[in-house]
């Protein structure tokens, strides 16, 4: 097999051959269909502190679709020439793709039984694998624990690779949608994606009584705003991490009984709905797909901010 190998930071990634991998026990052996490129990779490639989260060398790429090609020892209800999605956390030992076992950015790849979600019939890879994070989080941070219910007013605050499922998720499941974004295309993106309104600032949504605030963005005063916007009794989720701090006004929070809850990737069941949703239609991302030999410029591409919705390695 080969794969874009991970050595440390401000190192760049390097294409290695290693043998194909074997089928331990609990475990099965995929071929990659499709990997998602992720902006946490280019994190991990510019600051050391990601680094206690790595095994290193390893091959990065935590958004996985594979074809099972062989199956370990105890693996029951899965079978050679099933396509699945790959849930990056959750793993009885531990491991994670991409950051502790090799993942994505490899011809092949391994993950645990209770890891794997069948893709939907007629779903392509490139959408299944975009489904593992992007997707499953954006699900995760807006049902699970923004708990939302139809009817409510939802406000999403940064519409970027999470966001822009995020927005959807939340009109399909028949809420009202504010979306705070300073980027022109990305209002745009959000009123075609069936946001009510779109603004600068959430703040410009105070009078709207919002139930729900999920922050994608993480800017620190992104969150101060939702917090003081947030209807009474409402809930703000966040999720992105653009600033480690943000000022929160601890009276406000007390008198309006707010609840504010964080939200860290998603289980195996968020990411079913989520591939679910895709292989119905009513959700379907931007997705931008490059071949395996490219995943180096994929990672530049980034880098420079020049995706628009989801990078997918997609392999022949």
């Amino acid at each position: 097999m080969k794969g874009w190998e991970f050595t440390g930071t401000h190192q760049p990634l390097r294409i290695v051959e290693k043998p194909d991998p074997v089928a331990k026990p609990g475990y099965v052996v995929l071929k990659t269909l499709a990997g998602g490129l992720c902006h946490s990779d280019v994190s991990a490639l510019e600051h050391e502190s990601w680094m206690p989260m790595f095994n290193l060398p390893v091959i990065m790429g935590h958004e996985v679709c594979g074809e099972i090609v062989a199956i370990g020892e105890g693996v029951e209800g899965w079978k050679i020439g099933d396509i699945v999605s790959v849930c990056p956390l959750y793993a009885k030992d531990g491991t994670t793709p991409g950051y502790t076992r090799d993942g994505g950015y490899g011809t092949m790849t391994t993950a645990p039984v209770e890891q794997l979600v069948k893709v939907p019939e007629g779903l392509s890879p490139a959408k299944a694998a975009a489904a593992t994070d992007a997707g499953a989080t954006s699900y995760h941070a807006v049902c699970s624990v923004g708990q939302i219910k139809p009817g409510q007013r939802v406000g999403i605050i940064g519409v970027g690779g999470l966001g822009q499922f995020a927005v959807r998720i939340a009109v399909v499941k028949g809420c009202e949608v504010y979306v705070a974004t300073r980027k022109k295309e990305a209002q745009e993106l959000a009123m075609s994606l069936g946001a009510k309104a779109v603004a600068s600032s959430i703040t410009e949504f105070a009078d709207k009584n919002l139930d729900v605030i999920v922050d994608f963005a993480g800017g620190g005063q992104t969150t101060t705003d939702a917090i003081n916007t947030v209807a009474p009794h409402g809930r703000v989720v966040i999720v992105g991490m653009a600033k480690d701090f943000a000022e929160i006004n601890t009276m406000n929070m007390i008198l309006r009984e707010l609840t504010f809850a964080g939200s860290q990737g998603s289980t195996t069941d968020d990411l079913r709905d989520c591939l679910e949703l895709m292989a119905s239609g009513e959700l379907d991302p931007i997705i931008n797909t490059i071949p395996f030999e490219k995943i180096g410029e994929g990672i530049d591409l980034l880098t420079e901010g020049k995706v628009k919705g989801r990078l997918v390695c997609v392999y022949d």
